[in-house]
Parts: C-alpha cells; structure tokens; sequence
C-alpha cells in the first residue's frame, strides 16, 4: 500500500497496491441500491403477509393464515375432486373387478393410482413391476413373478383377489424322515428333469409311490400342479426357490425343498418359508376398493387370466 497518493485528483481511500491497484470510494450504481432497498422492503412485506419469525410460544402467523399444510390440502381436495368419479364407481360393492377391467377408461384410471399402493405394499417382495424375486441361498424365501402366467393359485382376476384378500400359505411335508438321502436325490433329479421336459426313473417311481414320494398327489399326476392346492408346476422352467449362483443349482435346490418342505418350520427349522399376507379384513385391512385396485393392477402386469 502506498503512502503517497499518485492520484490526488481521484475520489479514492488512498489504499493502493503496486500504485496501480486502488480503492475507490465511487457511489454504487443506482440499480444496486434501488435493488438493496427493494431486498428488505420485500422482507418487511413476506414478514407481515407469512408465518415467518420465531416466537416464544410459536411462530408469527401472517396476516394471509397462509400454511405450508394448508396449501397441500387444498391442492390434494382438488385433485381427490377430479377422481371422485372414478373412486366412486370403483368403491361401489356392485363393481367387480372384472367390470373395472371392462372399462377401458376406469381400467386405465385404476391401473394408473394403483401404482402407488402396488409399491407401498407389494414391491417389496414382488419387486417393481412384478419382477419377482428368486431365493439367494437355501435358507431364504422366494417371491413370485407376477408379470408371467405361472400362477401357483390360478391368475384370473378373481383368483386374483381372493389370493390379495385372504393371503395364501401352501404347505409342502417334509420328507427328509421319510426317505433316504438317495430316494431325495432321486427325486431331485426327476423334478428338474420335469423341468427339462424329459423324466428320472427312479425318481419318476417315487413321485407316483403313495407310500413313498407320493408327490402327485399335490402335484398331479402331470406334475403340472393344482391351483386349488397352490401345487407348483414342476413341468416349466420356473423356480420360486431357485438358488443363484454359480452353474446349475436346481438339483441342490429341490434337494433341500423335497426335504425340508414348505411352511413345515414347526416340525423342521430348515423348512422353507413361503406365506402371502392376507390385507383383507384379517391382514392389513386395506379397503374393498384398494384391494379391487391392487387385483387389476397385478392382473394387468401381464401375466393375469
């Protein structure tokens, strides 16, 4: 900074820097000072209208009332006004819905705010869109695929919603105290050999063994399943229970179901675990409508009947 003013004629502080570098002492521009002024006016006058400064008992509440709730319940009148038609038809008792799938514009209305109840209730097991989630070990469950037609309990829509209403628990014995470790193996092999479209003779023997396997019983003679029993095909390539992992890991994964079963954890711990939560009025007790909402969706995802 220099002691000497180099410009004695020049409204500056006298602060220089390499006597050319200076510190002016000009007015700001008027559009500066017409914008500061403007600046806190427009605090003065959002203090007054808004809830804005704190107090010891609250907050200011402005002269407008204005909330930030309040705006939000307005605008979610609004738009619950606009779906009041569609919400009515679809909360009446006498509207099934397989009348909702009728309708082209009440399908397409439901399908679209049903999204929202799919993902809070649904998406976490099923995955989004129905995608479906296969067992990453043996000791986990799987979910189903809702966007095929594999259909443990039948997927036409009234299937559909009784499974969502009432929930589902199928339940497979386990055979591990009744069978040896090679008559499991056996069987193993027959039910991925189903799987391939093609048989194990051994294993073949015992599925249709009443005092054995006895497996057709449940399964079917076709070993195709039965829906009024929730019987898995075992003739498709669809595996609920499917390990991931390296290779083929279908024989090790009906090994452990043949011998551990389905919901049978109170005779063996090792059983595997597959319950569908019933969200009528003994579950979750979501509303008729949001249940007739949640069975077009899944119906919709393409794999319904």
């Amino acid at each position: 900074m220099s002691e000497n003013n180099p410009f004695p004629n020049e409204s500056n502080t006298g602060h220089f820097w390499d006597d050319s570098l200076r510190e002016l002492t000009n007015d700001p521009p008027g559009w500066w000072r017409i914008g500061f002024h403007a600046s806190w006016l427009w605090c003065l006058v959002y203090f007054v209208l808004y809830p804005a400064i704190p107090t010891l008992d609250g907050y200011s509440k402005g002269t407008m009332g204005w909330t930030a709730v309040g705006e939000y319940k307005e605008d979610l009148a609004s738009i619950d006004k606009v779906r009041q038609k569609w919400e009515d038809k679809i909360n009446n008792p006498n509207t099934t819905a397989a009348m909702i799938i009728a309708d082209d514009e009440l399908r397409n209305y439901t399908v679209r705010s049903a999204k929202v109840l799919f993902g809070d209730y649904c998406s976490a097991c099923h995955g989004s869109g129905g995608s479906g989630n296969s067992a990453m070990s043996a000791d986990q469950s799987g979910y189903p695929v809702l966007a095929d037609d594999d259909w443990l309990y039948g997927g036409t829509i009234e299937q559909i919603q009784t499974t969502i209403t009432n929930g589902r628990k199928g339940i497979m014995p386990n055979y591990g105290a009744r069978l040896s470790e090679a008559e499991i193996a056996d069987l193993a092999k027959h039910v991925v050999a189903l799987s391939d479209g093609s048989e194990h003779a051994a294993g073949k023997e015992l599925f249709n063994n009443p005092t054995k396997g006895g497996c057709f019983a449940c399964h079917g003679m076709d070993a195709k399943g039965m829906a009024a029993l929730g019987s898995a095909n075992l003739t498709d390539a669809v595996w609920r229970f499917n390990v991931v992992g390296k290779g083929d890991n279908r024989q090790a994964s009906a090994t452990h179901t043949i011998a551990h079963g389905v919901n049978s954890e109170l005779i063996d711990p090792a059983s595997r675990n597959a319950v569908m939560p019933a969200f009528g009025p003994l579950g979750k007790d979501l509303s008729a409508g949001s249940i007739k909402k949640l069975a077009v969706y899944v119906h919709q995802l393409g794999g319904g009947k």
